[in-house]
């Protein structure tokens, strides 16, 4: 399993660093974020250090999304986001994979988005796809 000695989320799966773990299997850690954005904000983390989810070994993936739904049902919030942040322009502050669970029991409590779409059609969208795909 990768770690990195300088990572504060590796130093967490080690112990060296205290957090509120909630949940532990063989390859997550989830634990209270200590920057809640509403109670029970909890992150979820793979033990394997990758700085993007693209870097992350599919074995490694396998029990995130399963322990981030533990999570979910555990804080017994109705309404919630799961967000994924990769690179500092998508917002990653902490350079190792993480899901946050963020609990939305108000407008004011929890995420708050502002969620800007850009104008399309589908001939654009069959373009985009076609040059995603190399088609």
């Amino acid at each position: 399993m990768a770690s990195n000695p300088a990572c504060l989320f590796c130093r967490i799966i080690k112990r060296e660093i205290p957090s509120k773990v909630l949940f532990e299997t063989e390859h997550s850690l989830a634990f209270l974020d200590i920057g809640p954005l509403s109670e029970g904000h909890t992150v979820v983390i793979p033990k394997h250090h990758a700085q993007f989810l693209h870097e992350l070994p599919d074995a490694e993936m396998a029990d995130l999304l399963p322990t981030a739904k533990k999570v979910a049902l555990a804080i017994g919030c109705k309404d919630y986001n799961v967000l994924q942040n990769n690179g500092r322009l998508a917002h990653q502050a902490v350079d190792h994979v993480h899901f946050h669970v963020i609990p939305k029991p108000t407008a004011e409590e929890g995420l708050v988005m502002d969620w800007k779409a850009q104008e399309t059609n589908g001939d654009k969208l069959e373009e985009l796809r076609k040059r995603i795909l190399k088609l």
